[in-house]
């Protein structure tokens, strides 16, 4: 027996995306996983503006993700200029990065991934039963905003971090005071390890490869090499390495590295980076016995509540050693020039590639979005995850292949759930 399993607008994903599956006793003749938001232009909509409008109009690409789009811009533009930005500019930076990680994680595990494994349709409907976790959710993404306000000037698309500085500091009070309030969020991120660690994952291990940042010092958020299970290497050499390519079925590009599929994202940082996590988020993975490297996707879940915990002692001791002086933006002098970024963005690395002309305008620019580096291991770990899974009703085959598809958490825009589901028979 034949049958084609077509799940359209895949649910409690950011964005817009469909899967069809086409199978045929135990083979899958097909396996075609769809970005179906409408195309935008960015990379276009840059070309001809000048650098400095850069940030601006790049951070509108996500408004999950406004805040690392934004950074990873400026220190592209940074770089095509030959500009040093100052050690209080790069922690308050990586601070206000560190408050979108916060937020996005803490939303991603607790209101569409946690409701999959308790048996709920959202959290909403969880909310009854589930209050503590809720709220813990709610408390962490609160406290991920705040930090990202007070940086940055508001909650969303960061305004007070321009190319060359800073136009406007917080105060020294501010900064103590998000160290107060980050330490009280230690807890509820350890409380939430702590869940994600008993949850029963499906047992699968991907044959992809773990790509991320690693400086060998810290824990990679805005600096280090890229490196891989195979490979290390200068972010100026990605496109020796990494290859975009085009499916007519798809509004996105799927990336490869060397012609083989990769992963980015938690899991990835976890595995090329465990050693450097803090005390606190080490003790979690010793409390759930977890052991490196971790190969199965659905432990993105668990490596996101990790890096939670782990995220925010960061913040803690960046807070605790900024001392704040008043410094100017930097005057910037326009020349030809090449700029890459590639930064750790919550969903993986993210890259930014301008070219500028003498006149400050950029001639060529090249985004490189963590999504579109996951697109192919979601589809073939879909494929591989499948037979295993063949022989329970369609209800639970759906829900199997939506769990898999959310630990990735992949960020094609904003949904939140599936709302249809045609199975086609022969």
């Amino acid at each position: 027996m034949s049958k084609t399993i077509r799940l359209d607008h895949i649910t409690k994903i950011e964005g817009h995306a469909n899967l069809t599956l086409s199978i045929d006793g135990d083979s899958i003749r097909k396996c075609q996983l769809e970005a179906v938001e409408g195309s935008r232009y960015f990379e276009g909509l840059l070309k001809g503006r000048k650098c400095i409008e850069a940030p601006e109009l790049t951070s509108r690409i996500c408004g999950i993700c406004s805040v690392v789009h934004t950074v990873c811009s400026i220190q592209a533009v940074e770089n095509a200029l030959g500009m040093k930005v100052s050690e209080q500019t790069k922690m308050l930076r990586e601070l206000m990065v560190l408050g979108e990680r916060i937020r996005s994680h803490a939303a991603h595990i607790y209101f569409l991934a946690l409701p999959d494994y308790l048996g709920f349709e959202s959290a909403i409907e969880m909310g009854a039963t589930h209050k503590k976790e809720v709220l813990t959710a709610l408390k962490l993404t609160k406290m991920g905003n705040e930090l990202v306000t007070v940086i940055g000037g508001r909650e969303m698309h960061p305004v007070s971090t321009q190319v060359g500085g800073m136009t406007k500091l917080p105060t020294q009070e501010q900064i103590d005071e998000l160290r107060r309030r980050l330490q009280e969020a230690q807890s509820d991120a350890i409380y939430t390890a702590g869940i994600f660690s008993k949850i029963k994952y499906p047992q699968m291990q991907t044959e992809a490869e773990f790509f991320s940042l690693s400086d060998g010092m810290n824990y990679p958020v805005l600096i280090g090499d890229l490196v891989s299970q195979s490979n290390r290497f200068k972010k100026e050499e990605y496109q020796k390495y990494l290859e975009e390519y085009h499916e007519e079925s798809s509004t996105s590009n799927f990336v490869v590295k060397k012609e083989k599929r990769y992963i980015v994202g938690a899991i990835a940082r976890m595995n090329n980076n465990y050693r450097l996590l803090s005390k606190n988020a080490k003790k979690a993975v010793n409390d759930a016995k977890v052991k490196f490297p971790i190969l199965n996707p659905f432990m993105n879940n668990f490596a996101q509540a990790v890096e939670l915990v782990n995220t925010i002692d960061s913040a803690i001791d960046i807070c605790r050693r900024l001392k704040l002086q008043e410094e100017p933006v930097q005057e910037m002098k326009f020349k030809k020039g090449r700029g890459i970024a590639a930064v750790e963005a919550p969903r993986g690395t993210l890259f930014h590639d301008y070219e500028v002309n003498d006149k400050g305008e950029i001639t060529k620019a090249n985004i490189i979005t963590p999504t579109c580096q996951n697109l192919l291991s979601i589809q073939e770990d879909i494929r591989k995850y499948l037979p295993s899974i063949m022989k329970q009703g369609e209800k639970k085959i759906v829900l199997e292949i939506e769990k898999l598809i959310r630990s990735y958490d992949p960020c094609f825009s904003c949904s939140t759930h599936f709302l249809r589901v045609n199975w086609d028979r022969n």
